[in-house]
């Protein structure tokens, strides 16, 4: 549970994006929860850390359900977040490979193009990583997530071979 200081707003900010960057669950206004793994750990210091330093107060807690049907409802709403999240990165695989598409339709064969998307690749490699990391009760998405990664690295080296045909052809009069 946290509170605080309602200015300057950077503060409640902070503390957010570092509680969603790990993949915290909102049960309400300053009350956030995790599962109790060790994969949620350095985020939760780092959340605490930064309630301390904006002058705010943290309590922790380590809580469990009145009944098997608390940690079922929590499980569900955690793997509902993660499901969320999962849909947001399968959505960004759709986009990376009509990209690609497109280079590929006009004919961009650059290296500068190939490092773009490639550096892309390597972004949807670490999210898939971190989501995978926070998933801990598998969310039904996260299969074929790692398939769509698969089908993303592949596309990205049938551009990167097109690319590099491109580069070293000889022009007609060269030959």
């Amino acid at each position: 549970m946290i509170r605080l200081p309602a200015e300057p707003s950077r503060y409640r900010v902070a503390v957010w994006r570092e509680l969603r960057r790990i993949g915290a669950l909102s049960l309400g206004q300053g009350v956030w929860a995790v599962p109790d793994v060790p994969v949620f750990a350095d985020g939760t210091a780092r959340a605490l850390d930064l309630t301390e330093r904006s002058g705010g107060q943290a309590v922790t807690l380590n809580a469990s359900g009145r009944g098997p049907e608390d940690a079922a409802r929590f499980r569900a709403m955690f793997t509902a977040a993660r499901s969320a999240d999962w849909t947001e990165f399968l959505a960004d695989c759709g986009k990376f490979e009509e990209e690609l598409a497109k280079e590929i339709r006009i004919a961009k064969f650059t290296l500068a193009e190939l490092e773009e998307e490639e550096q892309s690749l390597e972004r949807l490699r670490r999210w898939h990583r971190d989501l995978t990391a926070r998933d801990v009760f598998g969310a039904p998405e996260a299969a074929e997530a790692g398939e769509r990664l698969r089908q993303c690295a592949a596309a990205c080296e049938d551009y990167a071979e097109r690319v590099f045909a491109a580069l070293h052809q000889v022009p007609e009069e060269g030959r």
